[in-house]
């Protein structure tokens, strides 16, 4: 129960994350500074993960794993979920920040 409410609160910040950062809006990449590129990444992350990942267990909140332990476990999930590289990298920026 713990688990769900935590998920929830996770899901709730990266709604408030997307709308202070400016929703869906999507610009070329090269148009954006690093910083905005990031944040793009982040915003799409936030969007996938409960997508991707609740679609066979509970979604991991962030900061139950290291950076380093991230990189492995998405590279398996990656392969699991048949998961396109961009979405994989997405959601990895979006674990890794949510720390």
């Amino acid at each position: 129960m713990k688990r769900k409410i935590k998920i929830g609160i996770a899901a709730a910040v990266a709604a408030a994350a997307l709308a202070a950062f400016g929703g869906g809006t999507v610009r070329a990449a090269n148009d954006l500074t690093p910083a905005q590129q990031k944040r793009q990444m982040f915003r799409r992350g936030a969007e996938l993960w409960p997508i991707y990942c609740n679609t066979c267990h509970n979604a991991r909140p962030g900061g139950e794993f290291s950076p380093t332990e991230w990189n492995m476990i998405l590279m398996h999930m990656r392969t699991q979920a048949n998961l396109p590289p961009q979405d994989a990298n997405a959601i990895l920026e979006y674990l890794k920040a949510s720390r």
